[in-house]
C-alpha cells in the first residue's frame, strides 16, 4: 500500500468513528493502531503503551493540568461572577456597555483559565441572561459570548500554546508574550462587531435605567484584583526568568486558591470536590488526546504518510503567501472537526520546518494557528463553545447561537489578514521584551 492510499485509509476511517460520536481520543487510538497493525502486524501491541507515554512524558505539560485547576477554581467559586459584576458596574454608562463587559470578561477570564469552553461557560451562565433581559438580541447575546470565549486558547497563559511550545521545540514564555497584542487586537474587534451587530439588529443603546455609585464600583475591585495581580505576577515571573512555566502554573493554581478561600472564607470542603473533580477530567481529556494523537502521528509516520506529505508540499513551487493560504485552510478545516490540542500536536511539528523554509516567523505562525484554532471553536459540525452555549442557553434556538456567532469567524479572517500584513502585531513584544528570535 502507498503512503497515500494508507493515509488516505487512515483519515477516512477516523472521520468515520468521529462521525459515530466516539470520543476524539479513543477515535484517534483506534486509527492509529489500525494503522500501525498495517505496518507491523500483531507486534505493534508493544509499541503502543511507549508511544503514548512517551507523548505526554514531558515535565513542561505540568502546566497544563495546574492552569486548569486555576481556572476551575475561578469558575467553581464566586470569583467568576464577581469579575463579570466588576466590570458591568465600570462599564454600565458606555453605549453597549453589557455586552462590551462580556466579552471583556471573557478575555481577562481567559487569562485565568487558559480555556476557552470554560470561559464561554462561566461568562455565559451569568452573562446571557443578564443581555436577554435587558432587550439584547439572543444572536448578539450568544454571539458575543461564543466568540468571546475562544479568547480562552490566544490569550496568555494558555493550554495551546504551552502545547505548540514543546511540540516545537519553540519558547513557551516568547509565545504567551506574541499573544497578547493580537489578543487585545481580536477582543477590540469583536466589542466593535457585537457593537455594530446591536444596532442594526435594532437595539438602543442608553436606555438602561441601572445606576452605581462609585462606592459600589469601588467596593467590586478588592475581589477582582487579587486574582488579575495573580495573573500579572505569573507573566513577570515567566519573563523575568525567574521560573519555568510549570513552576509559575503550579503557584499561581496555589495562590488563586488562597485568594478564594481567604476572600469568600470558602472553608467546607465539599466546595472544592466538584472544582477539583472538574479539574482532574478536563486534564485527563486533554492529556489524553495529547496522548492519543502521539501515536496517531507515530503511525503516520511509520507508514511515511507525513515524510511524504511534506515532500510534496515542498516540491511545490508556489508563492509562500498561496502556501500559507493552502495551510491555512487546511488549519481551518480540521479545527472544524478536531480540538485544538490534537491538531498542533499532530500538525505543528509537520508544518513548523514548511513554514520556516518559506521564510515565516515560528511565533508568528503560532498565533495564525491559534486564530484558526479559535474559528473551529464556533464553526459546525465540531463547536465546542456552540455545543457549551447550547447547554447553558437552552431557551434560546441553535439557529440564532449560529446566526450571532458566524459573522465573528469573518471578524477572526480578517484578524488573520491583519496579522499578514503587519506581521510585528505578534513580534514587536517578544522582541521588545526578550530580545529578537535567533533564527
Amino acid at each position: 500500500m502507498t503512503p497515500t492510499l494508507a493515509g488516505i485509509c487512515i483519515i477516512l476511517g477516523l472521520c468515520l468513528m468521529l462521525a459515530t460520536g466516539m470520543p476524539i481520543a479513543f477515535a484517534l487510538g483506534l486509527a492509529a493502531v489500525a494503522g500501525l497493525f498495517l505496518d507491523m502486524g500483531p507486534g505493534v501491541i508493544y509499541v503502543l503503551a511507549e508511544t503514548m507515554f512517551a507523548g505526554i512524558a514531558n515535565l513542561g505539560y505540568v502546566a497544563i493540568p495546574m492552569f486548569v485547576l486555576m481556572g476551575a477554581i475561578v469558575a467553581g467559586t464566586p470569583a467568576g461572577g464577581d469579575l463579570y459584576k466588576s466590570l458591568d458596574r465600570w462599564l454600565h454608562k458606555v453605549p453597549g456597555g453589557l455586552v462590551l463587559s462580556n466579552i471583556g470578561a471573557c478575555a481577562i477570564f481567559s487569562g485565568m483559565t487558559g480555556s476557552s469552553p470554560a470561559s464561554c461557560a462561566a461568562i455565559g451562565k451569568m452573562g446571557i441572561p443578564e443581555m436577554l433581559g435587558r432587550g439584547y438580541p439572543a444572536s448578539v447575546a450568544t454571539g458575543s459570548i461564543a466568540a468571546g470565549g475562544t479568547l480562552g486558547i490566544l490569550i496568555p497563559p494558555s493550554v495551546t500554546m504551552i502545547v505548540y511550545g514543546i511540540s516545537t521545540q519553540t519558547s513557551i514564555g516568547r509565545l504567551f508574550l506574541a499573544g497578547v497584542l493580537p489578543g487585545i487586537l481580536l477582543t477590540s474587534m469583536f466589542m466593535a462587531w457585537a457593537l455594530y451587530d446591536a444596532r442594526r439588529k435594532g437595539f438602543r443603546f442608553g436606555g438602561g435605567v441601572l445606576h452605581y455609585s462609585w462606592r459600589e464600583k469601588l467596593e467590586s475591585l478588592p475581589k477582582v484584583l487579587p486574582l488579575l495581580l495573580i495573573i500579572l505576577g505569573m507573566l513577570f515571573v515567566l519573563y523575568g526568568g525567574v521560573a519555568t512555566p510549570s513552576e509559575a502554573a503550579g503557584a499561581g493554581a496555589l495562590l488563586t486558591l488562597v485568594v478564594v478561600v481567604l476572600v469568600y472564607r470558602l472553608f467546607r470542603m465539599q466546595t472544592y470536590v466538584g472544582v477539583f473533580g472538574s479539574a482532574m477530567r478536563e486534564s485527563v481529556m486533554i492529556m489524553m488526546i495529547m496522548a492519543s494523537a502521539e501515536l496517531f502521528a507515530f503511525a503516520l509516520s511509520s507508514l511515511f504518510i507525513t515524510q511524504s506529505l511534506a515532500a510534496a508540499i515542498a516540491a511545490l513551487e508556489i508563492n509562500r503567501w498561496l502556501l500559507m493560504g493552502l495551510i491555512n485552510l487546511f488549519l481551518l478545516v480540521a479545527g472544524m472537526f478536531l480540538p485544538p490540542v490534537a491538531i498542533i500536536v499532530m500538525a505543528a511539528p509537520l508544518l513548523l520546518p514548511i513554514i520556516t523554509q518559506a521564510g515565516f516567523d515560528p511565533y508568528w505562525f503560532a498565533v495564525v494557528l491559534t486564530i484558526n484554532m479559535e474559528i473551529g471553536l464556533i464553526t459546525p459540525p465540531v463547536g465546542l463553545n456552540l455545543f457549551v452555549l447550547n447547554a447553558i442557553a437552552p431557551d434560546v434556538p441553535t439557529q440564532e447561537i449560529l446566526k450571532g456567532a458566524l459573522p465573528y469567524v469573518l471578524v477572526m479572517m480578517l484578524a488573520i489578514v491583519l496579522l499578514c500584513v503587519f506581521p510585528g502585531i505578534v513580534t514587536w513584544l517578544p522582541d521588545l521584551v526578550m530580545g529578537a528570535a535567533i533564527a
